[in-house]
């Protein structure tokens, strides 16, 4: 498992600027890649060999709507940045507290400093967990880097005064981070196949559990689960070894959607990242939903595959259109994942709960298939000669020849006379004539473009 590095601090002190340089331009917030219509709220960062998630984290206001401010001791305002600083400290590994150097110490930077300090454990060796790093951003100048010594008030020790946009003194705050996590341990080897319950709170992931691991063709042992606060269920189902990823204690929605909102799903992107095959449960009687939609763009972002089951099938008024109407407003909403197969479920009576696991088994088999060298020219010289790469300045693209390089995702290798001549678009043709020849049914497909003198 990646360490997850949490970004915690006001509005616009400069974290998501900071969550851009970590992770770099290319894991930007912002993609302008058409049909990928969700936002980043996750990243991930190498430094010095050790690889790490981050998240960026919405601004702890102390306003309603941004007018009346609150006073410091306001309930409100209060719980507010508790729960958010809380969650923090509860799911990750490390907190970056970033703080303002322009504006200096205010009366919220003391309040969130206190939580955090109170909310941290004591170790038996003394040290205190989560590490938290206290980062004073926007210090460009000499001047603001001495002015931040202001923040040693806050009680969290040595203050990081960097400048987030001009990338100043990053690399010793990048130093110190890595130097806190753990040493990395070889995990046991598991050859089970790992399936992930993932869904906003309330979607119907335990009732689901419960019916899967109380079938009688299964035979049930609880284990620990690698992450915190989290239980996986060792099944055997037709021979098969099988272990269910829960991720009970997704958070409700807070009051600050950008704060605790993107906190409640950080346990479903541990359990995506630990999973072969994802199950995005989705309620029926609320639709799809925006965090649906951040989910499952977590999914693909971790290259898994992935069934959608619409839950609670049983409440809903239908007739003869109703789920074909759902099933078009599910395809548009990702329509990033247009590959993923649709399951309409009641976990509660069990209405085709006994799909869910067959469903879930044969797409996990097509992420392992292979396709022959022969096989893959075959489509891509079928595709080039249906519809050629438009040219680009005069020049022409030319794929000579490609390769599958790997399963689990499948991973396709093509050899161009000039890689940046290729168009995003092209790739999404290539992929749609491999899935024609062979669906991956519910599974990502990569596709690298390579120079043949590479």
């Amino acid at each position: 498992m990646k360490p997850v590095v949490a970004l915690v601090g006001r509005p616009n002190v400069g974290k998501s600027t900071l969550f851009n340089r970590l992770a770099g331009e290319r894991l930007a917030i912002v993609d302008e890649t058409p049909g990928t219509t969700r936002d980043r709220l996750f990243g991930e960062a190498e430094w010095n060999g050790r690889t790490f998630s981050i998240v960026d984290t919405g601004g702890i206001d102390p306003t309603h709507g941004g007018k009346t401010p609150l006073s410091v001791g306001s309930v409100d305002f209060i719980q507010d940045i508790r729960r958010q600083a809380q969650v923090a400290i509860q799911e990750a590994d490390a907190v970056l507290f970033v703080n303002d150097g322009d504006i200096g110490v205010t009366e919220p930077d003391r309040e969130v400093a206190d939580i955090l300090r109170r909310s941290q454990k004591k170790l038996p060796d003394g040290t205190f967990w989560p590490p938290i790093f206290l980062v004073v951003n926007k210090c460009e100048n000499r001047d603001r880097r001495e002015q931040a010594a202001e923040f040693y008030e806050l009680g969290l020790g040595e203050p990081f005064a960097i400048s987030a946009i001009h990338g100043t003194s990053t690399g010793d705050l990048l130093d110190a981070l890595v130097a806190s996590f753990p040493e990395q341990i070889e995990e046991e080897a598991d050859d089970s196949i790992k399936i992930a319950l993932v869904g906003k709170p309330n979607a119907g992931k335990s009732s689901l559990l419960n019916k899967l691991v109380g079938e009688e063709r299964v035979i049930v042992s609880p284990i620990a689960g690698t992450t915190r606060d989290s239980i996986d269920s060792k099944i055997e189902y037709e021979g098969l070894q099988i272990t269910l990823i829960d991720t009970a204690g997704i958070r409700r929605r807070g009051k600050i959607e950008h704060g605790v909102e993107q906190y409640s799903v950080l346990r479903s992107f541990k359990s995506i990242e630990r999973a072969d095959v994802a199950l995005l449960m989705i309620d029926a009687t609320t639709g799809i939903t925006s965090q649906d939609a951040h989910i499952a763009g977590f999914i693909l972002d971790e290259w898994k595959s992935c069934v959608v089951l619409v839950n609670k099938w049983d409440a809903i008024e239908k007739d003869g259109e109703t789920m074909e109407a759902f099933t078009a407003r599910i395809r548009n909403d990702l329509n990033f994942m247009d590959y993923v197969p649709i399951l309409y479920i009641s976990a509660k009576t069990g209405q085709r709960v006994d799909q869910v696991l067959p469903m879930a088994l044969r797409v996990q088999e097509e992420r392992l298939a292979r396709l022959t060298t022969s096989t893959i020219n075959q489509i891509i010289h079928k595709a080039q000669d249906a519809h050629p790469h438009p040219t680009h300045a005069g020049r022409a693209l030319k794929m000579f020849y490609g390769t599958q390089v790997r399963s689990d995702p499948p991973t396709f290798m093509i050899y161009v006379n000039e890689p940046t001549l290729m168009h995003f678009t092209y790739l999404r043709y290539l992929e749609n004539q491999i899935r024609a020849e062979y669906g991956f049914l519910g599974t990502p497909i990569r596709i690298v473009t390579k120079g043949r003198r590479e």
